[in-house]
């Protein structure tokens, strides 16, 4: 309003001026100056003529003094003949006396001729201050400045008034109908509309329900002045949304803030929108923000987070103890080694395709050499290591896509996939030296108890059609490594087995 009040009041004292120059309202002081001046000189030249005359100089100082000091326009005075020389002056003549180069009168440098019978003798000249002030503080109190001013003073304070009075009246919250601002309340989302300053120009409900402080929010307050909404944003003023809206004269969104609010363990968590508004010139007006409220949608998210995460340990518990039921449905309790059922699914399918592929596939039985002594002589719980025993020896020998299985109590069967007769023979002797001179140590209950075991080799080359005919094929040979002194590998050659030493001796 006192922008307003200050244009109006410089709009008129320019209207004042310009009819000043056109109808001459303030009188023309240069005139009156002129007009004044001029009798003041002429009746000063009658007077310094007659004392002239009477040639009473003494008394023609004492008149100049006078006039002098009762005349504050009037700076210097002096009486000069026509020789050039000066009979008589009062004040700093020489230093104000500067007179046109053409004789002529100016209206602060006046000359008037003093006459003696008939004829000029001499000049009075008379040295009066410039019209126009030649100061700060003569100007300030220049009477026609003094006018203006006083009517300025006057005019700003009626002109501040009577605007305060109508804008009341134009306040945005008060001239939009009450069916527009029902409708504006009626608004889910928090909205506000600013103007090309950042100022609030109309709020509804839902944003003055966001924070205790915005309640009693005030139109024409700043935005950036609400620190419980500026607080969620991060970076200078220029960077809130609102002012990155109208200094690219684009709309904005999908901005998520939070604010704090008092009592309230929970933030508001908000996505905030930005749209300038623009007039029909393109000019820029303000910016309308909304504010979208999805604390419950976070709240429900964080839930189901949580939920996920409760859900993703369950599947891996299930995981588990799925692995775990498979392990013992497959896996032999005592030695982990597979059982006959699991064995069987997995060779099955397995010989059928190196068969189909003309693939290699050799199978291996061994026994523990005379287990029923170790039960007998030390009891069942001793017998139980030396299986385990034995199992470990047997499974650290054997690759990754072996097969181990316990076929029955001390009795075990291995697939070796890929791998010829020679090979399987050479792991076969491999397992039974490892049994023979580790398995026994690893039993610490018996101090040098000694375990031997005996294996049978058999190759899918020997024209078994399945996998149970190679493993009955290898059983054999394995009946044949014990039926000749135990503790020895046999392969088997269709007619007969062959013991590994014998092959060797060969």
């Amino acid at each position: 309003m006192a922008r307003i009040a200050l244009g109006l009041v410089g709009l008129l004292i320019s209207l004042l001026m310009a009819v000043d120059l056109v109808f001459g309202l303030l009188p023309d002081r240069s005139a009156l100056a002129r007009e004044v001046r001029q009798q003041l000189s002429e009746s000063l030249a009658v007077q310094a003529t007659a004392q002239l005359q009477a040639g009473d100089m003494s008394a023609l100082q004492h008149t100049l003094l006078e006039v002098l000091e009762r005349n504050h326009d009037l700076r210097s005075v002096a009486v000069r003949q026509g020789t050039g020389a000066v009979l008589v002056q009062v004040g700093d003549h020489p230093q104000y006396w500067h007179p046109p180069e053409d004789g002529s009168s100016t209206l602060t440098q006046v000359r008037v001729p003093v006459l003696s019978e008939g004829k000029t003798w001499g000049e009075v000249e008379l040295v009066f201050r410039p019209v126009l002030p030649e100061s700060l503080v003569e100007w300030l109190t220049y009477p026609p400045f003094v006018v203006l001013g006083v009517i300025g003073l006057l005019a700003f304070g009626a002109f501040y008034l009577y605007l305060r009075r109508v804008l009341e009246y134009l306040d945005p919250a008060k001239v939009v109908p009450d069916r527009v601002r029902t409708a504006f309340d009626t608004l889910a989302e928090g909205v506000v509309v600013l103007d090309e300053r950042g100022r609030v120009m109309l709020a509804n409900n839902a944003f003055r329900s966001f924070h205790p402080d915005a309640r009693e929010l005030a139109t024409g307050t700043a935005a950036n002045s609400l620190q419980w909404l500026v607080s969620g944003f991060h970076g200078s003023p220029d960077d809130y949304p609102w002012a990155r809206a109208m200094a690219s004269r684009s709309a904005l969104s999908g901005e998520t803030f939070e604010i704090t609010r008092p009592g309230e363990d929970e933030p508001l968590r908000a996505i905030v929108g930005c749209s300038p508004i623009q007039d029909g010139q393109g000019r820029l007006r303000g910016c309308l923000v909304n504010f979208s409220d999805v604390t419950i949608l976070h709240r429900i998210n964080d839930q189901l987070l949580v939920t996920l995460t409760e859900l993703e340990a369950s599947k891996d518990e299930i995981r588990r103890q799925n692995e775990e039921l498979h392990r013992l449905a497959t896996r032999d309790p005592m030695t982990g080694c597979l059982n006959r059922r699991a064995f069987f699914d997995a060779v099955d399918p397995l010989y059928a395709r190196l068969l189909a592929e003309g693939g290699e596939v050799c199978c291996i039985m061994g026994d523990i050499d005379h287990f029923k002594s170790f039960n007998d002589r030390y009891g069942h719980a001793v017998g139980d290591l030396v299986i385990k025993s034995v199992a470990k020896c047997m499974g650290a020998g054997l690759r990754e896509g072996d097969l181990l299985c316990r076929y029955g109590g001390e009795e075990f069967c291995f697939i070796l996939p890929g791998s010829t007769q020679e090979q399987a023979a050479e792991v076969a002797e491999r397992l039974r030296h490892s049994i023979e001179t580790q398995a026994g140590a690893a039993v610490r209950d018996i101090p040098g108890l000694r375990i031997t075991s005996s294996f049978g080799v058999a190759s899918i080359r020997l024209g078994a059609k399945d996998a149970p005919e190679l493993i009955d094929q290898a059983d054999n040979a394995l009946y044949e490594s014990k039926k000749t002194g135990r503790n020895r590998v046999s392969v088997w050659s269709g007619a007969r087995s062959v013991g590994a030493e014998a092959e060797a001796e060969a």
